[in-house]
């Protein structure tokens, strides 16, 4: 059976806010939130809230404009339009489904036993590999790495980090090193072999002794921060896990009425 998914009729209609934002009136009636959200439907990923005072403005304002032409389509008859009435069959009974969906998905239940034996047989799942923070320096040549790397000996902590970020805005040619060559947080993947190599057999403090070299140039680098891999604890992963057998659950359940109601119905594909 084809994946069932919430559409965007019962999203709205469900997720109607008691407490709506009121954004305008029109002869008396309110411009809400609701209202704002039909719009920026069209704008995925959009929030109002993100939005400058202009673009609010605009949106209010086709907000307003949304009614005005709503009540002059119903003024004009359109509800009794026979196409009208078809097509508002069509979302009742999408609409109904897609509750009924909702209701079904909200009664499944999943307990504590079956959490804990789907993280025993998917541990392999919940790996966090390794992780290192560190900053760069890349320059071209590798006698020029060297000297920078002469210039940091005998530096260590807070001395050597200050250091290494001066020389790292003056001196790499990457895109971090206006920012102190601030790489952040990676796994070893995330970097070429090279680099990750070099970058994991350093401990926490130090720097490269000999300049690394990749495809970018040669790297003088310096980690901050080290972190090991491992399985991740249940209790940070127990909800996650939850939402997976919950849909697993409702999809059987669903496919299993369907097929209830094929054996019981009469049909016939043209």
């Amino acid at each position: 059976m084809k994946k069932i998914i919430i559409g965007a009729i019962a999203t709205v209609a469900l997720s109607a806010s008691l407490n709506a934002t009121v954004y305008a009136t029109v002869n008396g009636e309110e411009v809400t939130d609701k209202d704002i959200s039909a719009l920026l439907r069209a704008m995925p990923g959009a929030k109002f809230e993100n939005l400058n005072a202009d673009q609010k403005k605009s949106v209010i304002n086709q907000a307003v404009d949304r009614k005005l032409l709503t009540k002059e389509a119903l003024k004009e008859g359109i509800t009794k339009d026979k196409e009208f009435q078809k097509t508002l069959e069509l979302i009742k009974n999408d609409l109904a489904l897609e509750m009924w969906m909702k209701r079904v998905f909200k009664n499944v239940k999943v307990s504590e036993k079956e959490i804990k034996d789907y993280f025993e047989k998917n541990k392999d799942k919940f790996v966090k590999p390794a992780t290192v923070k560190a900053r760069h320096i890349v320059v071209k040549s590798q006698k020029e790495a060297q000297e920078i790397i002469n210039e940091l000996k005998g530096l260590k902590a807070k001395e050597l980090e200050k250091k290494f970020i001066e020389l790292a805005k003056k001196k790499s040619t990457g895109p971090s090193g206006p920012n102190g060559g601030e790489l952040g947080w990676f796994s070893s993947k995330q970097m070429v072999p090279e680099f990750s190599k070099a970058a994991f057999s350093l401990k926490k403090g130090e720097i490269t002794t000999k300049p690394v070299k990749t495809q970018f140039g040669y790297h003088v680098i310096l980690v901050e921060d080290k972190k090991d891999g491992g399985v991740v604890k249940l209790d940070n992963v127990r909800t996650q896990i939850e939402n997976v057998i919950k849909m697993e659950k409702f999809r059987k359940k669903v496919s299993k009425k369907a097929e209830e109601l094929r054996k019981k119905a009469k049909i016939i594909i043209k």
